[in-house]
């Protein structure tokens, strides 16, 4: 259980589904289209269906060009969309009690990849390169030096589980006191090395991917970034809480899951014993989703087995991209955009897909209408699954209404 609670004050946000809560808001619950664009200048000779943020970022702060990736200008875009909040915190916290905790898993390796292609041609590196811009820890440094912080800063990179153990360590830090106020969150962008990895392990679908579909045929590759202000005090009347977080490694295998899905259902289990809540509380379950064969049949099962087939589902993937070490941040944003709505009726993400079941998984309720809404309530809870490479496995449950005691019930 997170003792004592953790808020989620502010959102940035930015992904395929566009820039900032509103055009967020606009392609999950008003059918706008996603930028999810089929490329040929990303694998040579083969065309790749992928999730990029659209519009032009600007350029990092003057004096951090040291910095300037594409993973590092989403970064930036993301806070400037929290800015006056974070501000108000430096204001009244100090430099010394902010921290950074921020999950990735391609930094800026891209640069690094382009710049040594131009080495490979030239002999020479490209005029201004420097290797610390793809070390994994970089966003964080540049973040901390870009605002003048020097509370504690952590990078947790765990492929696609990085973001929601973010969350974790973040609420961690607040209870030991380290600090007062947390930038918790993921980013990742576009990399050719992830794009190349994932086709060479045949797990990038041919086209759009079909998550819990009987066709699905492997992911969609996106980038995203999404940025919390997370505090122990609310910013206001039903904030948006942390109510708990549960982290496994079943350590089944480099990149399958374990079939039967312990290690995500102990995940599940952990986080509705940390937040004090019963499966009957869940109003809605973000998906890992990433519609590979493996992974959707071992999820299915996972949430049936803790959840059941009843509960509202789906996988945002297709209007995102799998954004990798973002995902569990990303989708812990779709959750928070959700939640602020819940008193007039919490509008549910959509399930992008073909329709056609897979006779083989749990028949889950799939969310497959975009303007689908929960009663209107006072108190809800929502949980988002993420699930990685080497067993690594995530549940997150974010909620708004719950008492503010030892236990949310």
């Amino acid at each position: 259980m997170t003792r004592p609670p953790v808020y989620l004050t502010a959102l940035g946000v930015l992904s395929a589904m566009g820039q900032g809560k509103v055009e967020t808001r606009a392609t999950l619950f008003e059918n706008a289209p996603a930028h999810i664009l089929v490329r040929d200048d990303v694998l040579p000779g083969e065309p790749v269906t992928l999730g990029t943020v659209p519009g032009p970022l600007s350029p990092v702060p003057k004096g951090m060009e040291d910095h300037d990736t594409r993973t590092n200008r989403m970064l930036w875009a993301a806070l400037e969309q929290i800015r006056p909040e974070v501000d108000a915190a430096l204001a009244r916290h100090g430099a010394d009690r902010i921290g950074i905790v921020l999950g990735t898993s391609t930094s800026g390796i891209d640069e690094g990849m382009k710049a040594y292609g131009e080495f490979l041609e030239t002999g020479a590196l490209t005029t201004g390169y420097a290797y610390h811009r793809q070390e994994i820890g970089d966003p964080g440094v540049f973040l901390r030096a870009a605002l003048g912080l020097n509370g504690p800063m952590l990078v947790i990179s765990t492929a696609c589980s990085s973001s929601a153990k973010a969350l974790s360590s973040a609420a961690r830090v607040l209870a030991a006191d380290l600090c007062d106020t947390i930038l918790v969150g993921g980013v990742d962008s576009l990399c050719q090395l992830t794009v190349a990895g994932f086709s060479g392990l045949e797990l990038v679908a041919p086209s759009l991917c079909q998550p819990m579909s009987a066709n699905r045929a492997g992911i969609t590759i996106g980038e995203g970034a999404a940025l919390f202000l997370m505090t122990r005090e609310p910013d206001g009347p039903n904030p948006v809480a942390l109510l708990g977080v549960g982290e496994t490694s079943d350590a089944h295998h480099p990149s399958a899951p374990d079939p039967e899905g312990r290690g995500a259902i102990a995940a599940m289990e952990q986080a509705l014993d940390r937040a004090g809540l019963t499966p009957s509380d869940i109003a809605y379950v973000n998906l890992h989703g990433t519609a590979t064969r493996l992974n959707d049949a071992m999820e299915a099962k996972a949430v049936a087995t803790v959840l059941g087939t009843a509960i509202p589902v789906s996988s945002t993937k297709p209007l995102t991209g799998h954004t990798l070490g973002a995902a569990g941040a990303l989708e812990a944003a779709i959750l928070w955009l959700s939640l602020a709505e819940m008193v007039k009726g919490a509008p549910l993400p959509p399930h992008p897909w073909d329709g056609v079941r897979d006779p083989g998984l749990p028949a889950l309720t799939l969310v497959e209408k975009t303007d689908q809404r929960l009663p209107p309530t006072d108190r809800m809870a929502m949980m988002s699954n993420s699930f990685a490479f080497g067993g690594s496995n995530v549940a997150v449950i974010l909620g708004r209404g719950w008492h503010d005691g030892e236990d949310a019930r």
